[in-house]
């Protein structure tokens, strides 16, 4: 597979796994986003931070209706653009 690289040990067992992340970058941010999610279950949640979240999301969906031009934010995401109030 064109991206994905298996490093092996002295016995040829896969140990470790390099992926081009201009290519699978973005599915794998959802795939470790699925594993935090995953691993967090059972925690209690913080409501300030589930209100600001949401407050954000809101923005986003309110800037995407209104056409406000949106902003490329590194320290965020592999090549995704976001409001930039989201920018932090």
């Amino acid at each position: 597979m064109k991206g994905i690289q298996f490093v092996t040990d002295e016995k040829d067992r896969r140990v470790a796994v390099q992926i081009d992340l201009k290519k699978y970058g973005p599915m794998l941010e959802d795939f470790w986003d699925g594993l935090i999610s995953e691993s967090r279950r059972g925690e209690k949640v913080n409501a300030d931070l589930v209100n600001r979240s949401q407050e954000r999301r809101l923005k986003r969906a309110a800037a995407a209706k209104i056409g406000r031009p949106r902003r490329h934010c590194s320290a965020i995401g592999v090549g995704r653009a976001i409001e930039p109030a989201a920018c932090f």
